[in-house]
C-alpha cells in the first residue's frame, strides 16, 4: 500500500474539499485558506507551508496560504500520505474500541499511557488479586465466583480492578507531586490530595489549597499525569482561568499545550468503564 495518486480537488463557494487515494482507500480533506499579514509578506523568510492536521473525529484538514496552487497543496498531501493514512486508521481503532467493558480477558485496560490486556483467572487456593506481568494485566479471582453467572463474575473484576488503579493512583501521584512541588515556587504550605472517581474532571482544587484527583489518571502517561497536578497547583496561586493563570502554567510547564492534546484525545478511553 505505498502507491499514492490525487483524484483531484473540488470547489465551492464556501469551502474547498479535495480527495486522493492511498492503496484501495479514499481520503477526503478539507482545505483552509489563511491569508498572511503585510508583515509576514514583508519579511518575506521563509516559504509558507500547508499544514495538516488529522482530528479525532477523522477529519481531515489542510490550512494552505491563500495563494497556494492546487498542486501545492496536493503535492503536501502526496509527501504525508502515509501519516494521514495511519492517523485514520488508529483514530479509527480507538472509536471501534470506545465500548462499555465487559471485564474479560482480551480487552484493553491502560497504566501510565501503555495498553495492557486483560486476563481473567480463576484460582480458589489464593486470594483475589491483580498483577501487572509482562504486558497482561491478570485478575485472579477466588473460589466464591468460580461457578457465579458472567454478570456477578465481570462485577468482581471490575470491583479488583476499581480498587487497584486507586491503590496505584495514590502511590503514582504522591510521588508526583513531591516531584513537582519544587517547581511551585507559590506554595507556602504542603498541599493535601485525594482521589475521587469523576466523570469529565481530571483533578480540581479548593479554595483551601487541597487537590482533588481522579484514579482514571493513572491511566494516562506520566506527563500528563504531571500537567494536572501542575494545573491544579497554579489554581493555588490563580484560581480562575486568568491570563495571570496560564502565562504561570507555561512558566512552570511549557509544552501544556501538547501534552493536554495527548491526553484529550484519550481521555474517551482513559474514563471508559
Amino acid at each position: 500500500m505505498n502507491k499514492v495518486s490525487i483524484n483531484g480537488k473540488s470547489h465551492t463557494s464556501k469551502e474547498e474539499r479535495g480527495v486522493f487515494s492511498y492503496g484501495t482507500d479514499v481520503i477526503h480533506y478539507e482545505v483552509i485558506r489563511k491569508s498572511v499579514s503585510s508583515k509576514a509578506q514583508a519579511s518575506n523568510t521563509k516559504p509558507r507551508k500547508v499544514v495538516i492536521k488529522v482530528h479525532p473525529d477523522q477529519r481531515v484538514v489542510a490550512t494552505a496560504p491563500i495563494d497556494a496552487t492546487d498542486l501545492i497543496i496536493h503535492d503536501a498531501m502526496m509527501k504525508r500520505a502515509r501519516w494521514i493514512w495511519q492517523s485514520l486508521q488508529d483514530f479509527a481503532k480507538q472509536k471501534d474500541h470506545v465500548l462499555s467493558k465487559r471485564y474479560v480477558s482480551g480487552e484493553t485496560q491502560f497504566y501510565l499511557g501503555r495498553r495492557y490486556v486483560l486476563k481473567v483467572l480463576t484460582d480458589p487456593s489464593i486470594l483475589p488479586s491483580v498483577k501487572l506481568n509482562r504486558g497482561k494485566l491478570n485478575v485472579t479471582l477466588g473460589q466464591e465466583v468460580i461457578n457465579q453467572r458472567s454478570d456477578i463474575r465481570a462485577a468482581e473484576v471490575k470491583l479488583l480492578i476499581d480498587q487497584w488503579y486507586r491503590n496505584r493512583a495514590e502511590i503514582v501521584f504522591k510521588v508526583a507531586l513531591e516531584a513537582l512541588l519544587p517547581k511551585a515556587s507559590w506554595i507556602k504550605i504542603h498541599p493535601s490530595f485525594r482521589v475521587l472517581v469523576m466523570k469529565k474532571q481530571w483533578g480540581s482544587c479548593s479554595t483551601k489549597g487541597s487537590l482533588i484527583l481522579n484514579p482514571h489518571l493513572v491511566k494516562a502517561p506520566k506527563e500528563c499525569i504531571d500537567y494536572v497536578i501542575l494545573h491544579e497547583l497554579c489554581h493555588i496561586a490563580e484560581h480562575n482561568h486568568s491570563e495571570q493563570f496560564w502565562r504561570l502554567l507555561t512558566q512552570v510547564m511549557p509544552n501544556w499545550r501538547e501534552v493536554k492534546v495527548k491526553l484529550d484525545g484519550m481521555a474517551e478511553m482513559y474514563l471508559n468503564e
